[in-house]
This record gives C-alpha cells, structure tokens and sequence, in this order.
C-alpha cells in the first residue's frame, strides 16, 4: 500500500510540473508540423533580454527527420531592432563575418586559459567560408547565408532569414538547414506563421 501511495504522488508531482511548464513552449511553426519531425521548443524561459521576443522555436532532430533543421520567428524593437534591420539591409556579409569574429576570440580565450591551467588546448577552430546573397521577395526582405568548410568538404550550413516591419517592431523569420532550398522553404514556412 505504501508504495502504491509513492507512485500516485508521483505521478501527481510529475502532471503538475508538466502541466506548469506547458506554456512555456511556443505555438510552434504551422507548415511545420509535429507529424513531420518538427518539435516546438521550450521558450518562455530562454530569452531574457529586453527589447527580443521569441515567438516560435522549432527543431527537427536527426532520429525523426531525413534532414535536421531549426526555425524560428523572434521580434525586436527599439534599438536593437534598428542595429538589425541596418545590419541586414546594408551588409549582412560583415555581420557574419562579426560573427565568425566574435567566435574565434572566444575561442582564443578558451584556449589562453586552458594554457594557464596546464590542460590540454581544444583544436583550433575549422576554417570556413562565408556567401552571402539576398533572396527578397514582395513579402520580405531577406539573406541567405552559406558556411562551408574548407577543412572538411562537402560540410555545410545554411541559414535564411527574411524580415521586415510590423508597427514599430522588426519581426525575423531565420532557419538553418543543410541546403539552401530547406533553409528557404523552412524560413518561408515560419515566416508565414509570424
């Protein structure tokens, strides 16, 4: 009887973590569906910053998707929807290469430190190349970003992102797939569901 009492509790404790939790995930993305692989996120609790509002997450994991994939549709507003939307529209090639920047310096400071504690340094990060081309449409403006590897060939990603304004918020629909026509289908999909 005791241990009956045990599971029960349990399982209670467990229905009401689930059941507080539950909006926490996002709407999910309409033109990708659950049925498909696509998994919507957890985001009530990811993004703290002021100003960003995560409206959907999603992911498709390897185990249940020929191609893994992530999509997801976030709005700015204030400034640092303007530092995006000029960043997008005048030179989206040097915010990637800010970015790559930005991951080689902490990667470097990861290494100097492992240096200071005496452990083994982490390799040095694979070289890559960047393309950046605009793919606007009559419905948004957007960038499609390719990252190849130089040291492994035939590896790659590729990001579309398509923006635009809504009142005074910028809204932006990114996804990351293995090819260039996945990333845009699935960028077009979340873009439709903002």
């Amino acid at each position: 009887m005791r241990s009956r009492f045990h599971v029960a509790a349990l399982v209670l404790a467990g229905g009401l973590l689930l059941g507080a939790c539950s909006h926490h995930f996002g709407p999910g993305i309409a033109g990708l569906p659950a049925t498909e692989g696509w998994q919507p996120l957890p985001i009530g609790s990811w993004v703290l910053n002021e100003g960003l509002q995560a409206r959907a997450m999603t992911f498709c994991p390897r185990e249940a998707c020929a191609r893994q994939g992530f999509a997801a549709v976030i709005a700015l507003e204030g400034e640092r929807a303007r530092e995006m939307e000029r960043a997008l529209s005048q030179s989206p090639a040097r915010l990637g290469r800010a970015f790559a920047r930005l991951a080689a310096d902490k990667a470097a400071e990861r290494r100097k430190a492992q240096r200071k504690q005496q452990k083994k340094a982490e390799p040095k990060p694979a070289r890559s190349a960047t393309e950046v081309i605009r793919i606007d449409s009559d419905q948004a403006k957007g960038v499609l970003v390719t990252i190849r590897s130089l040291d492994a060939g035939g590896r790659r990603a590729v990001a579309a992102i398509l923006y635009g304004r809504e009142d005074d918020r910028l809204v932006v629909a990114l996804a990351v797939s293995e090819t260039a026509e996945a990333a845009r289908r699935e960028a077009e999909a979340a873009w439709q569901s903002r």
